[in-house]
């Protein structure tokens, strides 16, 4: 795994290399598989390995972007409407789509670690005020959570398992 917390840095540097560990080990999930298995529900709910990837992209841009009033931009799926939305790939969505939001919703985020500092204050959606570090621990322990849910799928699907690619 190239991405290791440092043992020695900064508390903001060490924050976000835990959170893009877990978040490069979510991706590490879907290597290799196709899209029936990506798509595959595995539990009676449904879950399923894209979905989890969708589901992390709105709870990144929910919690990054919208905790501090920063533009969320369009998202795949209508909470407010159902709210299992964001853990559904629909059938017009494809496996590309699914990931470039990802994408997209870590470079938001990302940007957003990047401007504010950890004291800065935002307001989530429960009306609770919360620290960048606040959010930054709690999407890191919620990619680190369905991280370890994906590891089950995957070692039900193929077999696969571990927590990060070794090198």
């Amino acid at each position: 795994m190239s991405n290791r917390v440092p043992f020695t840095g900064g508390e903001k540097e060490s924050l976000r290399a835990a959170l893009d560990r877990h978040r490069e080990a979510v991706l590490w999930k879907l290597e290799g598989l196709d899209d029936e298995q990506l798509r595959r529900p595995m539990t009676p709910s449904g879950t399923n390995l894209l979905g989890m990837v969708k589901h992390l992209g709105g709870a990144e841009l929910g919690w990054f972007r919208g905790t501090f009033g920063r533009e969320m931009g369009p998202l795949p799926f209508d909470i407010e409407a159902d709210d299992d939305s964001d853990m559904r790939v629909e059938p017009g969505e494809s496996t590309a789509d699914v990931l470039a939001f990802y994408a997209r919703a870590r470079a938001d985020s990302d940007e957003t670690i990047g401007e504010l500092a950890l004291d800065d204050l935002g307001t989530s959606w429960s009306g609770n005020s919360v620290s960048l570090r606040w959010v930054l621990i709690h999407m890191t322990t919620e990619t680190a959570r369905h991280a370890g849910h994906m590891d089950i799928l995957r070692e039900l699907i193929d077999g696969g398992t571990g927590d990060h690619k070794r090198s």
